[in-house]
């Protein structure tokens, strides 16, 4: 066991302290007999569906393109290659709202892109496309940066080996490097769910408020909270116990990536 001062005990403890409290506090308060119907009410039926259908297809998205950006960034050298890093980080620190307006204004309707599409006839801002564009946008950085460190410190020198065996880069991706980095993969995609699964303040400024088609949980719960809170309480419920859940199969995965030869 690693030694430590004895002090470090008290600011763990304050620590954990304030982290539990607020979510003991809300689940004391959940109506736990009537959870069932609450849950199966049209509007929870709504934002549930939402929530599962956008954060599955942000997910997907954010493994086709996430991947492969990963992999670049990692085996790549270049002035360029932080520049990008940086690019890709600048998701998790910006302020969602502000994320929402980007996305808004490129686009949006009236949108740098958005404009000429809507020529055509295709909508993007306020539609369920929307929804998974924003969760797309904040969850990207989370899969990328996971994946990129697992591949720089992991498996470089059996790629090369796979090469001069004559397997070519495809290959060698699907059947050595692909394999070596799974647990982080793994950790990174639970992780970008999971910040999809929580996405608000994007989504509303990019996507809006409409029932059944742009408002999932979190949008849902905030608009709850003060008409019905019970019914708040409750999906809350589902988005704390489905957070734990996915950080729970992070860690191990990344437990599992630690002790990786």
């Amino acid at each position: 066991m690693r030694r430590f001062p004895r002090w470090a005990w008290v600011p763990f403890a304050l620590a954990c302290l304030f982290l539990a409290l607020p979510l003991t506090g809300m689940l004391t308060r959940v109506d736990w007999i009537g959870l069932p119907g609450l849950l199966t009410s049209d509007r929870a039926i709504d934002a549930l569906r939402l929530s599962l259908l956008t954060c599955t297809a942000s997910t997907l998205l954010v493994l086709l393109v996430g991947v492969p950006t990963a992999l670049v960034l990692a085996r790549s050298t270049g002035w360029w290659v932080d520049a990008v890093r940086t690019l890709v980080t600048v998701p998790m620190v910006l302020p969602p709202v502000v994320a929402g307006l980007a996305l808004l204004v490129t686009l949006g309707r009236r949108g740098l892109i958005g404009a000429p599409l809507s020529v055509l006839g295709i909508q993007i801002g306020f539609t369920t496309l929307a929804v998974v564009l924003a969760q797309t946008f904040v969850a990207l950085p989370y899969l990328v940066v996971s994946l990129d460190g697992a591949l720089r410190t992991t498996g470089a020198e059996y790629e090369e080996a796979a090469a001069h065996l004559g397997a070519g880069p495809g290959r060698t991706f699907w059947r050595v490097t692909l394999p070596m980095v799974a647990p982080a993969l793994a950790s990174g995609t639970a992780l970008s769910f999971a910040r999809a699964l929580g996405e608000f303040g994007a989504s509303i400024t990019f996507a809006g408020s409409l029932q059944g088609v742009t408002r999932a949980l979190p949008l849902e719960i905030y608009l709850l909270r003060e008409t019905d809170s019970d019914l708040a309480l409750a999906l809350a419920v589902v988005l704390v116990g489905a957070a734990i859940a996915i950080v729970a199969v992070s860690t191990l995965m990344r437990g599992r990536d630690g002790r990786t030869p």
